[in-house]
């Protein structure tokens, strides 16, 4: 038996009576690790998740195949498609004008920042339902940090004041396993008792410099103004096509004019964070040592991996997104207010879940929910011809449903589309109260239309302990 051992290693020593084969130090994903290294846990993860890999073009989540580039091309030429019909058929040509789609762009981007942040948070694991308290630290320091040192600088406080408010969960549900939830509803409810007492102390105290400069304990002084760009030439050729108003064509000319024409910087930035977020988690080592730490946590730890570390940096990037989307908005009408939040960190947990935890469904969702945001900047014919639009939409919904077998979800989605056809042919306007309430009437449908074909990570609001691996 002693002889018998080595040799079922292999290796130099082999088949020696005595000696025992001197095997390789383990190495750790951690310190870089090498193709070896990487291959294994892409192998183990895989087994793990029941699925193909990152990179091929055939990955599923949850039995399910994602949306392809081509697939996402189809969706985007048809939703032109109707909105260019209903344009021609109610005569409203605002609703592809350029005007309508800055607005939405304008209110979709502090919504995507957020489920940005979440889909980081939850990624790793934990659920962040603090990205409202977050966004309103982040909107704070903006607004206290902008006035005396301008925008960017409030820019630059707000992604710190975001960050903090992620370090304090982190440090609630990865070090001391507090429930994911209670911590989150925590740091919403604190980040709005600090908000507000810090506002009265430094904004609202009388002979104060910021009470001096307009501040009160619901606003603080106003900033210096960050001006947006424009691309000469193109701006101008799109608007030309725009406003002909060709069926198609002129539609297309005015939505694509709103990302050449007054576009805030941020706003650019918030497009790059998005890009360079799928590229950092689906096409690098640490992204995939991260999403391994929402799969299966201890599988991970076995293989070398800091889980603690990886969640940390997680909900310091959520952190710090929802920041920057308090401090998007304060940059934007130049100072802090009390409540200008306005939900819009709950509305991001939306995103995130109906763009199914990936950076492109998070855009398309807060493109949705901007949208919707934007139509009370409209007049109430615009926002009456929508319902004709969403009429249209739940009908190729509802034909998509049934030929994917779906037939009591297409059923609804008929009776749905029936009822708001009914409703626009007897009706003339829509009360100002449901136009408000509109941004979140569309996620309850949304997430009631596409809960089906959701598929969160694995280990998502469990509570792990270093040590537990199997």
């Amino acid at each position: 038996m002693g002889d018998q051992a080595p040799a079922a290693h292999g290796g130099r020593g082999a088949g020696r009576p005595g000696r025992r084969v001197r095997r390789p130090p383990k190495e750790r994903l951690g310190l870089g690790g090498g193709v070896r290294v990487t291959t294994t846990l892409t192998t183990t993860l895989s087994n793990l998740a029941g699925r193909v890999r990152p990179g091929d073009n055939h990955e599923r989540d949850g039995g399910r195949r994602r949306l392809t580039t081509s697939g996402a091309l189809l969706v985007v030429a048809g939703a032109l498609l109707l909105l260019s019909l209903v344009r021609v058929v109610t005569g409203e040509d605002s609703i592809t004008s350029t005007q309508q789609w800055v607005s939405a762009m304008t209110f979709a981007v502090p919504i995507g920042l957020a489920g940005l942040g979440g889909l980081w948070a939850e990624r790793s694991g934990v659920v962040n339902i603090g990205l409202e308290g977050m966004m309103m630290l982040g909107l704070f320091a903006a607004g206290w940090i902008g006035w005396q040192h301008g925008p960017w600088a409030a820019v630059a406080a707000g992604i710190v004041g975001g960050v903090l408010g992620g370090l304090v969960h982190a440090l609630a549900t990865v070090t001391f396993g507090v429930d994911h939830i209670v911590s989150g509803v925590a740091i919403n409810i604190l980040a709005l008792g600090v908000v507000q007492f810090l506002a009265k102390l430094w904004f609202g105290e009388e002979g104060s410099a910021a009470s001096a400069a307009g501040g009160n304990d619901k606003q603080s002084p106003q900033m210096e103004r960050l001006e947006p760009f424009t691309v000469p030439g193109i701006s101008d050729g799109l608007g030309d096509i725009a406003d002909r108003h060709w069926f198609l064509v002129s539609d297309a000319a005015g939505i694509l004019r709103a990302g050449v024409t007054n576009v805030s910087w941020l706003t650019l930035l918030a497009v790059l964070l998005f890009v360079g977020s799928y590229f950092l988690l689906w096409r690098s080592a640490f992204g995939l040592r991260l999403r391994s730490c929402g799969e299966n946590p201890e599988a991970t730890e076995s293989l070398g991996v800091n889980v603690y570390f990886y969640k940390y940096v997680a909900l310091a990037v959520s952190g710090g997104l929802a920041g920057l989307a308090g401090a998007y908005l304060a940059v934007l009408i130049r100072m802090y207010q009390d409540g200008q939040t306005g939900g819009r960190g709950y509305l991001g947990l939306a995103t995130m879940i109906f763009g199914n935890w990936r950076p492109g469904g998070v855009a398309a969702g807060a493109g949705l929910f901007g949208f919707m945001d934007a139509l009370q900047t409209r007049e109430a014919a615009t926002v009456h011809a929508m319902l004709l639009l969403f009429s249209l939409g739940l009908l190729v919904l509802a034909v998509w449903q049934f030929t994917r077998g779906k037939r009591a979800a297409a059923a609804t989605s008929v009776v749905l589309a029936g009822l708001l056809c009914l409703w626009y042919a007897t009706t003339d306007s829509i009360p100002r109260e449901l136009i408000t309430a509109s941004p979140y009437l569309a996620t309850l449908l949304v997430l009631a239309l596409f809960s089906q074909r959701l598929r969160t990570p694995r280990a998502v609001g469990r509570t792990y302990r270093r040590g537990q691996a199997r």
